[in-house]
């Protein structure tokens, strides 16, 4: 057997796509008996699929993943166990012992959010699919699929109000089209823009951060979580389940004894607007 990690500095490398090397472990009787750690040529997602194939890899641990991507390793063969962060070594440890339970596709969205961390909890709780519009669907495709794209973009919502523009940073927004790195409807329409093209776009929910899921809504003793005395209704933190791997929570209520966390994305079942304009393919 052969487990593979995206590999970075002794760590789990967090963006599949841009993989550079992956550490291959050779697996007797549930032990690694040797490892090595090969390049992946600079390869895209997509082709990075069949390099895993072709190093007979069973198994793939890596950090962020989209849909596109997870299609691809599903064709050729390759269990995907996402979501790893943290030590390679470690990680490839916690999937012998069935420790490493795999977040499927995840998304790293249009924007990054900022928040606080609450220390390394034991006690957290997955996020129950709230990531929304990119996991297990039909992969992107179209004439910019795989490539690097760069795009002005404002988004707004229904009443107007602007929640983000990369024309106020001055700066594009660089990334793979269809690798699950931006929201389904956003990555959907690039792919199929030319360069000085702009185009504006109304999403629903579905193609966008998806519906708010009730099982993301959780509540905990205050006792259980080290640190949570400090937290303030309406405050985003992230928590760690018990894997180590990190999550944005917003704290929704909060009384003497107990707290409660909201996991969904604060855009879920939002309808978004963006005017996108395609400033380079490559």
């Amino acid at each position: 057997m052969k487990i593979a990690v995206a590999y970075e500095n002794g760590n789990v490398f967090q963006h599949f796509g841009k993989t550079e090397f992956f550490k291959v472990y050779e697996v007797e009787d549930n032990k690694v008996v040797s490892s090595e750690v090969v390049g992946s040529n600079g390869l895209g997602h997509g082709a990075l699929a069949g390099l895993l194939a072709e190093q007979a890899v069973d198994v793939l641990i890596c950090g962020g993943i989209g849909g596109g991507a997870q299609a691809a390793l599903a064709e050729a063969g390759v269990e995907l166990c996402a979501g790893a962060q943290g030590d390679a070594d470690k990680a490839v440890e916690a999937y012998l012992k069935g420790e490493l339970i795999s977040t499927g596709a995840n998304c790293d969205h249009h924007h990054h959010e900022e928040g606080h961390s609450c220390g390394g909890h034991e006690d957290g709780h997955a996020c129950g699919g709230s990531c929304g519009g990119c996991g297990g669907r039909t992969p992107i495709t179209g004439r910019n699929a795989g490539k690097t794209c760069r795009v002005h973009y404002r988004g707004t919502f229904n009443d107007g109000t602007q929640f983000d523009s990369s024309y106020d940073r001055g700066e594009p927004l660089e990334f793979v089209c269809g690798a699950g790195q931006m929201i389904r409807g956003f990555d959907a329409v690039v792919a199929d823009m030319e360069p000085g093209q702009a185009v504006d776009v109304h999403l629903m929910p579905e193609e966008a951060y998806g519906m708010p899921d009730p099982n993301a809504i959780f509540t905990i003793e205050i006792a259980q979580l080290p640190g949570s005395e400090e937290l303030e209704a309406g405050q985003q933190v992230y928590l760690s389940n018990q894997y180590g791997q990190p999550f944005p929570v917003k704290v929704t209520a909060k009384d003497e004894t107990t707290i409660t966390f909201d996991a969904n994305h604060e855009m879920a079942g939002k309808e978004l607007n963006f005017r996108i304009e395609l400033v380079e393919v490559r």
